[in-house]
């Protein structure tokens, strides 16, 4: 079986747990293949801790949850040395925490204080952890896969920019159709009839190897990106900066600007996107396709945009429509 045909059952595999998300079950997949971390925002009860089980089912990984609270401490996520005694003294050993694994649901991210949230970015960064001086690395397939509820305040604490940045797209699940709904209730239905039954006779979920992955991942660095496309890419993020340039109310909405983290962003997840689309070129739509999750948190918005109603999917729309394309 060919790596694309691999990637193909694996979205496929997960949108069958996933009613009404095809757009998510993407996102999720081109965060994989472009070596990412994704922060997942959404309402309570709309799948976003099942979809990120799903890919960890289907796919032969370590899996781990870190339920982030406020009075969790940074070495109940990176693990610490632990003190043992030998035939030969005492000593310290380093003893992994849940960050050790493929991949890493944070759940609910933002209720957890900023030290703890700090002890993640070496790994998403650097894919390494330091403790006590000495650097321990993260697996080769590694991915920090984070919720959040983007309504509840209580008990929450804002992500740093720094850390926002690490996240190479920010995806946003909204509420399914009345057909969606029905399906789901259908599906749930069926996997409770299916564990009370216990039965013995159902198949096996498929499950997707490492080196799918990092074949795909190969595949996805020869894609050819004509110059044009580079620059539109850079000219989109300069956009970001300067906004006055290209648009009045532009420059009125945007405050802070993207960093070139956002235009590596978009060239990993575009050439993805490409990809799983059966091209081997980085196309200016595959760049648009992307970039509102690429940028919707990379962004500060204004004082005046909160005060026009302005939110930041309507500012990338109009960020997209003035910037040319090549």
């Amino acid at each position: 079986m060919s790596s694309r045909a691999d990637i193909e059952a694996l979205e496929a595999a997960i949108g069958e747990s996933i009613i009404g998300q095809a757009a998510v079950v993407r996102r999720l997949v081109i965060g994989l293949l472009a070596n990412g971390n994704l922060l997942i925002e959404g309402l309570p009860g709309l799948a976003k801790t099942r979809a990120i089980k799903a890919m960890a089912r289907h796919l032969e990984a370590d899996f781990s949850r870190i339920q982030f609270t406020p009075d969790l401490l940074p070495s109940d996520v990176t693990g610490s040395d632990v003190y043992h005694q030998s035939e030969d003294g005492p000593v310290f050993r380093f003893s992994p925490g849940p960050l050790f694994a493929n991949l890493v649901l944070a759940d609910e991210i933002n209720r957890a204080p900023a030290k703890v949230q700090s002890a993640l970015l070496e790994a998403m960064e650097e894919r390494q952890v330091t403790v006590s001086g000495k650097t321990h690395p993260m697996p080769d397939l590694f991915m920090v896969l984070a919720t959040q509820n983007p309504i509840e305040q209580e008990g929450t604490y804002p992500l740093p920019e720094a850390q926002l940045d690490r996240f190479i797209m920010k995806v946003l699940i909204d509420y399914p159709s009345v057909d969606d709904e029905v399906e789901v209730i259908r599906l749930v239905r069926s996997e409770e009839q299916a564990a009370q039954e216990k039965s013995g006779h159902s198949s096996a979920p498929v499950q997707i190897a490492q080196s799918a992955i990092f074949a795909a991942r190969r595949e996805i660095a020869a894609l050819h990106v004509a110059e044009p496309v580079e620059r539109y890419m850079a000219e989109l993020i300069d956009a970001t900066r300067s906004p006055q340039r290209l648009s009045e109310d532009l420059g009125r909405w945007i405050e802070l600007g993207a960093s070139p983290r956002a235009s590596l962003a978009l060239d990993r997840c575009g050439r993805v996107h490409a990809w799983l689309n059966g091209r081997d070129y980085l196309d200016p739509q595959d760049v648009q396709a992307v970039a509102p999750d690429v940028l919707r948190h990379r962004l500060g918005l204004s004082f005046a945009a909160q005060g026009e109603g302005i939110n930041m999917e309507a500012v990338i729309e109009q960020l997209l429509a003035v910037v040319a394309l090549p």
